[in-house]
């Protein structure tokens, strides 16, 4: 299993606002971030036989609402989504319109971390 790191998040989160945009100076609540990253972790270690889909959606749900940076939480939810489940073997399959809309969807409060997972896993294969 790969984890994602606070270092990487952070370098994704930098790439994303510097290739579509935000709010500067960039914050990062270190704490909040450092929490956020323990979810999938915790999970794991509770349940090891948990998918990689939930996992990714622990990650997801997580950067989403916990609101780790001053903006782009949203953008870092999906980039880490998509990050953790290549890194670990997986393609994220669903095209940009419905990713989109299930991003907009998490951080309106339209869907759960359980119906994140059951996105993630209709929408990602085995690479």
């Amino acid at each position: 299993m790969i984890w994602l790191s606070d270092k990487a998040i952070q370098h994704l989160h930098k790439r994303a606002i510097n290739q579509y945009g935000g709010l500067e100076p960039i914050a990062t609540y270190e704490e909040k971030l450092v929490a956020t990253l323990n979810r999938p972790l915790q999970l794991f270690h509770y349940n090891p036989e948990v998918s990689i889909p939930e996992l990714a959606a622990s990650y997801g749900y997580g950067l989403c609402k916990n609101h780790c940076f001053s903006d782009g939480n949203k953008r870092i939810a999906f980039y880490a989504i998509f990050t953790f489940l290549k890194v670990n073997g997986y393609s994220l399959v669903a095209n940009e319109v419905d990713a989109t809309q299930t991003i907009e969807d998490l951080a309106a409060g339209g869907l759960s971390e359980l119906d994140l997972t059951q996105w993630i896993t209709n929408n990602s294969e085995l690479t």
